[in-house]
């Protein structure tokens, strides 16, 4: 069965991009193509100039690593970690002495308003808050983009704002990418740009 058809992107620098549409219609297989989760049976994938389908495993791991950034519907911190150390991992995998990845980490905490809750466990700090410290995790490593599947669809309205308002800050800030799968229509339509699909297809690129 084919999911999608047709589909020839260009994602920008500093884009916040909202992809859209029911149900089925291939949004989640869309983010994880682009993510390198996936590979698609034919046409590329490329990363300013660099076609990820013709990396090996641990090419295309070690290419995730440092340039993609993940933040998911329910933050998937390990429990047995703190909020810190959860933020800190990628970038030790990456190679990055301890040291130099709690001072990179602090940093975005501090910019996401949660460096007090650093030494705390995910099970102690709120659901908003585990977001945040999803989202320091996805930019330890300074990625060319930061890739988040339903990143609100767990949290209440308050938090939801504040979340979708923290994109377009790091957007400014940081000239950070953000390519967001979302059913919220609000984030969509503050989005640059709003990408709909439908059966696997993109009927609008606005």
């Amino acid at each position: 069965m084919q999911v999608l058809r047709d589909i020839n992107l260009t994602i920008n620098k500093a884009e916040v991009v909202s992809i859209v549409g029911a149900s089925g219609a291939g949004k989640t297989t869309l983010l994880q193509l682009l993510g390198t989760l996936d590979k698609p049976d034919s046409g590329s994938i490329c990363y300013n100039q660099v076609d990820v389908t013709t990396l090996h495993e641990k090419e295309l791991a070690r290419f995730r690593n440092q340039n993609i950034g993940f933040v998911f519907q329910f933050h998937n911190l390990l429990p047995e970690f703190t909020a810190l150390e959860n933020v800190c991992l990628p970038a030790l995998i990456a190679g990055m002495e301890f040291d130099e990845a709690k001072e990179r980490a602090m940093q975005l905490l501090k910019f996401l308003n949660v460096e007090s809750r650093a030494q705390h466990k995910p099970a102690q700090i709120s659901g908003g808050e585990q977001q945040r410290f999803a989202v320091a995790r996805a930019l330890i490593n300074n990625p060319a983009v930061v890739l988040a599947d339903e990143p609100s669809g767990n949290l209440d309205t308050r938090h939801a704002e504040e979340l979708h308002d923290l994109f377009f800050q790091l957007r400014d800030q940081y000239q950070q990418t953000f390519v967001i799968v979302t059913h919220n229509t609000t984030l969509a339509q503050k989005s640059d740009r709003q990408i709909v699909l439908k059966d696997g297809m993109v009927v609008d690129d606005e």
